[in-house]
């Protein structure tokens, strides 16, 4: 599926993976090498991500259950535990520098959808 920002109409990234059960929202993106620029993780639910066992830098964005964005962490380094954000539902993880570059911003509303061939 892809991240569409409904307020800018730009699509933030074309691969988004879902991690929904209680294994997948643990291992996240610990020990992988790299993500993708056109990639993210959608974590469902979660206010809070950490990025312990990680080697590289990500974006967060927090999501409400509106789809809108509650708050952002940008350039987020390996080993750190991310903020809590008692109004998100879920995060969606995204590479370094995707959310200065998309102009994502706190208040923006987005839209998960299905890519189709």
């Amino acid at each position: 599926m892809k991240l569409i920002n409904l307020d800018t109409g730009q699509v933030i990234a074309w691969q988004i993976h879902e991690a929904n059960s209680f294994f997948t929202r643990l291992k996240g993106l610990m020990f992988t090498k790299e993500l993708p620029l056109d990639c993210g993780l959608r974590i469902r639910p979660c206010q809070q991500i950490h990025t312990y066992f990680m080697q590289y830098d990500i974006d967060v964005l927090h999501l409400d259950s509106d789809q809108q964005v509650v708050a952002i962490e940008e350039n987020l380094t390996p080993g750190r535990l991310g903020m809590k954000h008692h109004a998100a539902v879920e995060v969606v993880e995204l590479p370094a520098g995707l959310i200065d570059k998309t102009n994502t911003r706190v208040g923006h509303k987005l839209k998960f959808t299905e890519n189709i061939l």
